[in-house]
């Protein structure tokens, strides 16, 4: 008999149990695939901006990152650099195609029905509180004057988690990938709600009040499926430069333009938020994240104190929270959910296979930095060192999970080919064959 059993109608109070629902195991598949390649670009982004910024010609990737393409938007607020622009500008297509994401998870996805949306949100919650608490600890036992970047080890980033869940992952069950994809989901959101709160400066009323108009014609328009992009695009940019202009940052321009999107369609076809999702998707993940990345990871150690930098409290506070903090709070957060309440981890997975995903987390890049640079400034000693302790800190979480779901996928493959080996023993379909294909 197959170790792994069919679905039973006990699934409903099991954590992790794999997509019932066609549609979206096929949506989990196609973001998988998307991500794994945006994750390759943004470390590759990653790493030639590391290269570059510790090469003799590292003055010159600071003088691009510092041109101003525009100097005569300074009226409009628009006299930006290429970096600012990669994170103003270019992240507002990632934070869209995120708005359209939450969304569709919200409203079709896992997070429709609040039993299944608990767990991630606990376990985003959780995983956001916990690495916050370690880096205001650190900051608190050292004396440093930084507390203004706890926000920073809070995030996770999808396209780099999702990257590696899929390189290493081929045979860890569907359930845990659904998971960590939603439980990125519900971070991002967070994620937006602490930059509107906590990291808005000199805001002004007016442009933001200005930016209701175009925000609400844009709804108009996608509410009529009305998709005519030489109309949605200006609306969009008008959007984005009245947001910016309000002192809000700007890329939450992106996220209040998704949620404007209808997500279910008006027959059996996909919505129009999936349908621009899948259009916008590789624009993000392709394009606009790595561009971003090349501008932000470019820390300079060239005459640096690696020793010095490495255990500075602000690096230490980045690094402990996000290797120690997001682990411990995603794993605890589950384990409490499933002690206090009737739910059970699901009959295919172990508590091993979740510290593995819950280490995982630890992986923040682009939000990261971004809190950062929205913490402590552009151009700063303090920028410099929060380079140093997001990639370090994202590096040892990878590495760490890595280790421990490459175990677990070995485990987990080997299950597979018993099942398979009994199956055709049995003279009994392989159900799980059937299942949709993972990114590999």
């Amino acid at each position: 008999m197959s170790h792994r059993n069919p679905p039973r109608p006990d699934d409903e109070r099991r954590l992790f149990t794999r997509s019932s629902s066609w549609p979206e195991a096929r949506f989990l598949g196609d973001v998988l695939r998307t991500e794994t390649v945006g994750g390759g670009l943004l470390l590759l982004g990653a790493v030639l901006a590391l290269i570059w910024a510790n090469s003799p010609w590292s003055d010159a990737y600071t003088s691009l990152g510092a041109w101003v393409p525009w100097s005569g938007g300074k009226a409009l607020h628009l006299d930006l650099s290429l970096a600012t622009w990669a994170a103003d500008g270019l992240l507002a297509v990632f934070f869209f195609v995120v708005g359209l994401e939450l969304k569709r998870e919200f409203v079709a996805g896992e997070l429709r029905d609040p039993r299944r949306a608990a767990l991630p949100v606990v376990a985003a919650m959780g995983g956001m509180l916990v690495p916050a608490l370690f880096y205001v600890g650190v900051m608190l036992v050292t004396g440093t004057d930084g507390l203004r970047g706890w926000a920073i080890p809070v995030a996770t980033d999808i396209a780099f988690a999702l990257a590696v869940l899929a390189v290493i992952g081929s045979h860890l069950p569907q359930g845990l990938r659904a998971f960590l994809l939603t439980l990125a989901v519900v971070d991002d959101l967070l994620a937006i709600i602490i930059i509107a709160i906590f990291y808005t400066s000199g805001f002004s009323p007016l442009p933001l009040l200005a930016a209701l108009l175009p925000i609400a014609a844009f709804a108009l328009l996608v509410q009529r499926r009305r998709t005519w992009w030489w109309a949605l695009i200006p609306l969009a940019v008008t959007t984005w430069a009245l947001v910016h202009a309000s002192g809000v940052h700007a890329t939450i321009a992106g996220v209040l333009l998704g949620f404007t999107v209808p997500v279910l369609g008006g027959g059996t076809g996909p919505g129009l938020a999936e349908h621009l999702e899948h259009r916008w998707r590789p624009v993000s993940a392709g394009f606009a994240v790595p561009v971003f990345a090349f501008f932000a990871a470019g820390v300079s150690l060239r005459g640096t104190d690696l020793g010095g930098l490495l255990t500075d409290p602000i690096v230490l506070g980045i690094v402990v929270g996000l290797v120690f903090g997001k682990a411990i709070g995603v794993f605890g957060s589950t384990w409490l959910v499933a002690r206090f309440t009737r739910a059970e981890l699901d009959r295919e997975l172990s508590w091993s296979d979740l510290l593995g995903v819950a280490c995982l987390a630890g992986i923040g890049f682009t939000v990261s930095l971004l809190i950062g640079e929205l913490a402590f400034g552009a151009g700063t000693d303090a920028e410099d060192k929060v380079k140093t302790g997001v990639l370090a800190g994202s590096l040892v979480a990878a590495v760490v999970a890595s280790v421990l779901l490459i175990r677990r996928n070995k485990v987990h493959r080997r299950i597979d080919e018993r099942d398979r080996r009994d199956a055709d023993r049995d003279g009994v379909p392989d159900v799980y064959q059937q299942r949709p294909a993972s990114s590999n």
